[in-house]
């Protein structure tokens, strides 16, 4: 089982050096025989910074960003960004991106959000433009590009893209011009039952090889679940009035983000780590293990560093 983990987890607030720290962090997972971290993009650190620093300095775990908005990003700079992060870490940098949230956006950047299936689509293509070495040309309704310069690193291999596509149209697009999906909050039977068949059938339209599934989700084993759950509800109620979050977790049949976390002993998160690969899942990753505290996000990971060996 392939199992990585989201970077920051929830215990970095008092944190003298943030980027330190996350390197420390990442040192931890691969010292507990994890495969990947993940960095999630914030409005404070870059994710694809932090993935290269720490992926050239702990050159025993793979790295990726989870995820790194689109909007307003040009994907050249992405296509840079992502191919320099490849090269230093030689080799193994998964570039992770998503459409995002259109009032956060719209409010952080104070630019408008575009029709996101026709963007996703025209920024992917300028994208594998890029990454591909081709001479990059291409005017859409919402993604022009014609650079002058060459926009290839030396050394770097193309690194591979996982979009997080969890509606249909979004998993259609995904299927036919990236490796594969990385969705939050999705369900077991989400993830059955719509995700990897709508996903699998695009590539399969686009002859593509069969896409990376990678799930997605906060889990935390702990002696108190009821006090840990009391902390995790007000994080993720956020996720509830997303409309893009909304549809999936009406999908899976839930109230709201609280009920997919996972919060108990070692033998409840492994239960629920196999759920998700019986229901197709290539990769699973947990998020917000720290939460409350570096020793249950040490817990966490051990447990899951052994179910990945």
């Amino acid at each position: 089982m392939s199992i990585g983990v989201a970077l920051p987890s929830g215990d970095t607030e008092n944190t003298a050096n943030i980027v330190d720290e996350l390197i420390a962090q990442t040192r931890q997972a691969a010292d507990a025989g994890l495969d990947r971290v993940w960095f999630s993009q914030r409005y404070d650190h870059d994710a694809i910074a932090l993935a290269a620093l720490a992926g050239r300095a702990v050159p025993e775990i793979a790295v990726g960003t989870s995820i790194v908005p689109i909007v307003p990003r040009h994907p050249l700079l992405l296509a840079s960004l992502a191919q320099t992060a490849q090269a230093a870490t030689g080799g193994r940098f998964t570039l992770g991106v998503g459409l995002g949230a259109k009032a956060l956006s719209e409010a952080a950047y104070g630019v408008g959000y575009p029709p996101p299936i026709r963007h996703l689509r025209e920024w992917l293509t300028v994208l594998n433009q890029a990454l591909d070495g081709e001479q990059v040309s291409f005017d859409g309704e919402t993604v022009s590009a014609h650079p002058v310069w060459p926009v290839t690193v030396q050394g770097s291999a193309k690194p591979e893209v996982i979009v997080a596509a969890m509606g249909l149209q979004a998993l259609r697009v995904t299927g036919e011009l990236a490796d594969g999906t990385l969705p939050f909050l999705a369900g077991p039977r989400t993830v059955s039952r719509q995700i990897v068949p709508a996903i699998t059938k695009a590539a399969e339209a686009a002859g593509r090889p069969a896409p990376k599934i990678i799930v997605a989700f906060p889990a935390i084993v702990t002696d108190e679940p009821d006090a840990v759950r009391e902390l995790a509800a007000p994080q993720l109620a956020f996720y509830d009035d997303i409309p893009s979050y909304r549809k999936i977790l009406d999908a899976e049949g839930v109230d709201g983000a609280l009920d997919l976390a996972v919060i108990g002993d070692e033998k409840t998160v492994a239960d629920a780590v196999r759920r998700y690969f019986d229901a197709g899942a290539t990769e699973v990753v947990v998020t917000q293990a720290g939460l409350r505290s570096a020793a249950e996000r040490l817990r966490t990971w051990a447990l899951l560093g052994g179910l990945a060996s």
